[in-house]
């Protein structure tokens, strides 16, 4: 059977950090993976997510096990390539077209051109339907 807990702060043993509950549950990451954004795409690590969508060069969804409650979440990540003959390139990340049930995540290189890039993470907050 399952049981609740109710409480209306969270604090340490020694009770000198305590944090309110409505800032655990606000605060917390609704979704998040880490993705590898190149060749056969596959998450490393996830939550919240149910399946990640190929849409093309540098373009997935990332859809959520979950809904969000409306489509006034806030998403946000980075995405990282490295290059055997180039030093490191940073791609910006970033999240469009977004849904109660999904996010598209875009990746692109420095000159903006669409780029499938090998470490993909992306973290959405917001509350839960």
């Amino acid at each position: 059977m399952a049981s609740i807990l109710r409480v209306n702060t969270l604090t340490d043993a020694s009770s000198n950090n305590s944090v309110p509950m409505a800032t655990v549950a606000s605060g917390s990451s609704k979704s998040w993976m880490n993705l590898n954004g190149e060749g056969t795409i596959a998450t490393r690590d996830s939550f919240n997510v149910s399946t990640i969508i190929d849409r093309g060069t540098g373009l997935y969804t990332q859809r959520f096990t979950s809904n969000m409650l409306n489509d006034d979440y806030a998403g946000s990540g980075s995405a990282q390539a490295v290059y055997q003959d180039v030093d490191g390139r940073n791609r910006m990340m970033v999240g469009d077209a977004i849904s109660t049930s999904d996010i598209y995540v875009n990746t692109f290189d420095t000159g903006g051109s669409a780029d499938d890039v090998g470490m993909v993470a992306s973290t959405v907050h917001g509350d839960l339907a």
